[in-house]
């Protein structure tokens, strides 16, 4: 069974490392990236319908402001963030399931004025018409490098999980700085756009059914038996 890389930061990392070591997964890797948090004002939330959320990043590190803005329901990526969200003692208003772009598609039918919360590093979105979105910054990811160990490892070929497209564009940076064999390794991404920011020249790249750690996990796992 080839070894499974995940690179995604705190504390999905452990998250999904103590899963897949239950699947019977050989696991390895380390964050390559950790978030810290950007100062930022909240605007008068009486200027908007809804927050807009793409990352449980938000929550986590978006510290003081944030209650603020409590009375605007959230729009979420997905359910972690939907989760984290409710931890924060907001109302959800819609969660979505195939990424940013399509949970503000399904807001297209009504004029909304949307807040976006959101990280340094993030999605560019196509508004639809009636839609008015205005964006904060409340975190940043700072990268790490991939371990010795780890590049050792990957020598010799594996399987890479990305949950993200920042994650996609950081494993290339340390490909190519350490001139490691991306024909070698094969790519369960969780998104067609983390599949179209990771490049060329992996042995794979294959993605998810559908946004979410178990469905990449799932994947992972069939990739992890293939033939190396």
């Amino acid at each position: 069974m080839k070894p499974l890389f995940l690179i995604r930061p705190e504390p999905g990392w452990s998250v999904s490392a103590e899963t897949a070591r239950a699947m019977g997964l050989d696991v390895h890797g380390a964050p390559l990236f950790t978030i810290e948090p950007v100062a930022w004002d909240a605007p008068d939330p009486a200027d908007f319908d809804g927050l807009l959320v793409g990352s449980a990043n938000t929550f986590r590190h978006g510290g003081k402001q944030l209650a603020k803005l409590t009375k605007l329901p959230v729009h979420a990526v997905g359910e972690a963030t939907a989760d984290a969200a409710r931890a924060a003692g907001f109302l959800i208003g819609r969660t979505g399931r195939g990424g940013l772009q399509n949970l503000l598609d399904e807001l297209s039918k009504r004029e909304l004025r949307l807040l976006r919360l959101a990280g340094a590093d993030r999605v560019t979105l196509r508004l639809p018409d009636g839609i008015r979105v205005e964006t904060r910054t409340v975190y940043r990811a700072v990268p790490e490098g991939l371990a010795e160990e780890d590049r050792e490892l990957l020598r010799g070929g594996g399987v890479v999980a990305l949950h993200s497209g920042a994650a996609a564009e950081r494993l290339g940076v340390e490909f190519d700085r350490h001139k490691l064999n991306r024909a070698r390794v094969d790519l369960a991404v969780i998104g067609p756009r983390v599949a179209e920011l990771a490049g060329e020249g992996w042995r794979s790249v294959s993605v998810a059914d559908a946004p979410g750690d178990s469905e990449l996990l799932a994947l992972a796992e069939a990739l992890c038996q293939t033939d190396a």
